[in-house]
């Protein structure tokens, strides 16, 4: 017989492949607990005081009484094993001769068949936090990387019979799906537009949550959230990108500068030429561009020289 897989979208063209799950949750209720507590507590209190009236009584009738308060008292304790107090935020998942019949999640006092097994489990909402963790970023550049993951448990049933421990399987899907992200794109982006782990946080941080989520949906787990909370380079690396950043923001900075200069000078000819203020030939417009870019560009105060001859001299 050949086993079905279950294809889950995780986002950017990627999807898990899971094996479809073989159990599934069901709701089930129980007896109310508090009229069963009180049944067990009759049964219990009274076996022994049937059984000290039929030891007094004697006869036949006593016998039958004497006999009749084991009985009863040993029902009192089957039942007692019965009652079940649910938590607020857990639930009961119930298993009759290793067979699965259902989950219980109302809290407060339930009774059930004694003869089932209630296995715990919590359904409140969780935190995982990797270990940071060292790899390679799309461009081979090797980054420090770690991720909070907030998840519950959605699916009782998936979670205890599909995996071993749902605990340890969120931990470590949630740690594969932090290095897959790592490796899919770069540290800095190097074009307009593309995306990268530095400048594009919250689409990274939707598609590394529904990477988590296809990952740990066949654990019956829902992811909440999950955020990168350690994003830097290798330290081996980080004073060299450093300065490959720095170099970057120079670079941008200078762009500006001489854009905005260039400008200027633009507009001081522009104005020069509306008010005929002085008439220029080509080489004096040329010494006076090269003058005032000198000016506006220069990354230290300048000293003016004043000329106190003609224009040429």
């Amino acid at each position: 017989m050949a086993t079905q897989h279950s294809t889950t979208p995780a986002g950017d063209g990627f999807a898990v492949e899971m094996p479809a799950p073989k159990v599934t949750e069901r709701i089930i209720t129980g007896a109310p607990g508090m009229p069963m507590l009180a049944l067990v507590l009759l049964c219990v209190l009274g076996g022994p005081a049937i059984t000290v009236l039929g030891i007094a009584g004697g006869g036949g009738a006593g016998i039958a009484l004497a006999v009749t308060g084991p009985l009863v008292l040993l029902f009192g304790l089957v039942m007692a094993c019965g009652l079940t107090a649910i938590a607020p935020g857990q639930a009961r998942v119930v298993q009759l001769l290793g067979r699965y019949r259902g989950t219980i999640r109302t809290d407060g006092l339930t009774w059930l068949n004694p003869f089932t097994t209630r296995r715990r489990i919590s359904t409140r909402i969780r935190n995982h936090e990797t270990e940071t963790a060292k790899v390679n970023d799309a461009d081979g550049n090797p980054i420090q990387m770690a991720a909070v993951v907030v998840w519950q448990v959605e699916d009782t049933a998936k979670a205890l019979f599909e995996v071993d421990d749902f605990v340890e399987f969120v931990a470590i899907q949630t740690e594969t799906a932090v290095r897959h992200i790592a490796n899919s794109y770069p540290y800095d982006a190097h074009a307009e537009g593309q995306m990268s782990l530095r400048d594009s946080a919250e689409e990274i941080t939707r598609t590394l949550s529904a990477e988590i989520g296809a990952r740990v949906a066949s654990a019956g787990v829902r992811v909440v959230e999950s955020r990168i909370t350690r994003l830097a380079y290798a330290p081996e690396v980080a004073q060299v990108m450093l300065q490959r950043q720095q170099a970057g923001a120079v670079v941008a900075a200078r762009r500006l500068i001489v854009e905005g200069a260039v400008g200027m000078v633009e507009l001081a000819l522009e104005r020069l030429a509306e008010q005929n203020v002085v008439e220029l030939d080509e080489e004096r417009k040329a010494a006076m561009v090269s003058n005032l870019l000198v000016v506006l560009c220069g990354d230290r105060g300048t000293q003016p020289v004043v000329n106190t001859g003609s224009l040429y001299q």
